[in-house]
């Protein structure tokens, strides 16, 4: 970690770290902190956190304001502020007196804004049991199967004409064929793949 010093040469109570550091585990301190690498495990400070656009942050946050133009995956408790700048993402839950999300920022998640929602998320993460924020890796989840619409008709008279699809503005494609089923007529869609 590099301590910022002003031009009088004394130290500026701020800490970076920097774009090739991996930090893993509880990190706390007194003084403001920007994160230009990486940080997983849980982040305590009395001060500002600033996650710059190389900045990646793991963790659950407990901080005094928070400026993200980087990306976080996790809860951040703000006793002040966050701030979710136009480069800045973030899934997790934001607890905080003030929230701002600038035009462009991306963000899953939940806001609970306000002195009781801060306190609140407080003593809910104090009761919780620690666990991971991320769920472990592994291999990616299949597509989903293509839908199918089922239709059932009463009478046996087939549509006069083709119906116009809403996106496309052009002739649906041909019906299927009608299976006749013990009386009752059953007609299968498929939606088709673009």
């Amino acid at each position: 970690m590099a301590t910022n010093k002003d031009a009088s040469g004394a130290s500026g109570g701020s800490t970076v770290i920097g774009p090739s550091i991996l930090i893993n585990g509880k990190l706390s301190g007194e003084e403001d902190l920007t994160v230009r690498g990486r940080v997983e495990g849980e982040l305590t400070l009395t001060k500002t956190l600033i996650v710059e656009p190389s900045g990646v942050i793991k963790a659950n946050v407990a901080v005094k304001n928070a400026i993200v133009s980087g990306v976080v995956v996790g809860n951040i408790r703000a006793s002040e502020s966050v701030e979710l700048t136009k480069e800045g993402r973030m899934v997790g839950d934001i607890a905080s007196p003030r929230v701002i999300l600038v035009d462009g920022a991306s963000f899953r998640g939940r806001i609970e804004m306000g002195e009781e929602a801060v306190r609140a998320a407080s003593e809910r993460a104090s009761r919780a049991p620690a666990r991971a924020s991320a769920r472990p890796a592994g291999p990616p989840r299949p597509p989903p199967p293509p839908a199918r619409i089922e239709a059932r008709t009463k009478n046996h008279a087939k549509p006069s004409a083709p119906l116009m699809t809403k996106l496309e503005g052009r002739p649906a494609p041909p019906a299927p064929p009608v299976i006749a089923m013990g009386g009752k007529r059953r007609v299968v869609v498929k939606k088709r793949e673009r």
